[in-house]
């Protein structure tokens, strides 16, 4: 079976940092997906769903994203009714549970991280990125599979940084993984990158599970539960089941990666 790790992000991917949480954090998380499952039954879900709440159709697709979900702006303005609001999150929720995935998150404080070393060795985009794409070989490997990584599109230039520190991680590897295991398990040494606008399921489904999870690792790493709102009920399902974790259950270092 041939997999691929879908990549969204939260937070901002900038050298510079500050004590505001909006400036501090870069987190991306990636969802791994068998591709042949993503064909027979996420994508045909999903368009289901959003045909059921919203009226999408193949010729004019509605495309799931997060903050417009929340602000219930169109073409998600059925949410604004509360009935219909509820009736939603219990599908989404649902499928959610009922899938078969598993998601890798990494929280980089860039704040931290200038307090400690001055200087950046990497690239935030390249620091998180190979975090997680090592995690994912290690995970294709437990499976004897394959795969590959396909990102959303922020932009020209945006696109270009992950595209290099993608290319970077397949030729130099990490700390702990040499890059023939990179290039053994993984099918492309290209980054995919995709727009929203292409309705890819797996990217949606990333761009859902982001933010819930860069919030749930924040809420972890300081010793605080998960939020008791719709994000907690997405986080405390990853937790459950979703996340990648050692033969123990260990979550921590496994699926969810604090750095520095």
């Amino acid at each position: 079976m041939k997999y691929r790790l879908y990549v969204d992000e939260v937070g901002n991917p900038d050298l510079g940092a500050s004590a505001d949480p909006n400036h501090r954090y870069l987190s991306p998380t990636g969802v791994i997906l068998g591709l042949a499952y993503v064909d027979s039954t996420i994508f045909p879900a999903l368009e289901a769903l959003k045909r059921n709440f919203f009226g999408s159709h193949p010729d004019d697709p509605i495309v799931l994203h997060r903050k417009e979900l929340v602000n219930k702006k169109p073409p998600f303005e059925a949410l604004q009714d509360s009935a219909t609001e509820a009736a939603f999150n219990r599908e989404l929720l649902t499928l959610f549970q009922t899938w078969d995935y598993v998601v890798l998150t990494v929280v980089i404080d860039k704040l931290e991280h200038q307090q400690r070393y001055r200087t950046w060795r990497f690239d935030p985009y390249q620091y998180g990125l190979t975090d997680m794409v090592e995690r994912y070989v290690l995970w294709l490997a437990q499976q004897d599979a394959q795969g590959d990584v396909m990102s959303e599109s922020r932009g020209g230039r945006e696109d270009r940084r992950l595209k290099d520190s993608f290319e970077r991680v397949c030729q130099e590897g990490s700390d702990f993984v040499p890059p023939d295991r990179f290039q053994a398990r993984l099918t492309s040494r290209q980054l995919k990158v995709k727009s929203k606008a292409n309705n890819i399921a797996g990217l949606q489904l990333a761009d859902l599970m982001a933010h819930a999870s860069f919030r749930a690792t924040l809420a972890r790493h300081e010793g605080q539960p998960l939020a008791a709102n719709f994000g907690g009920r997405i986080a405390a399902i990853m937790e459950a089941s979703k996340y990648h974790r050692d033969a123990a259950g260990v979550i921590e270092g496994w699926g969810r990666k604090w750095l520095p």
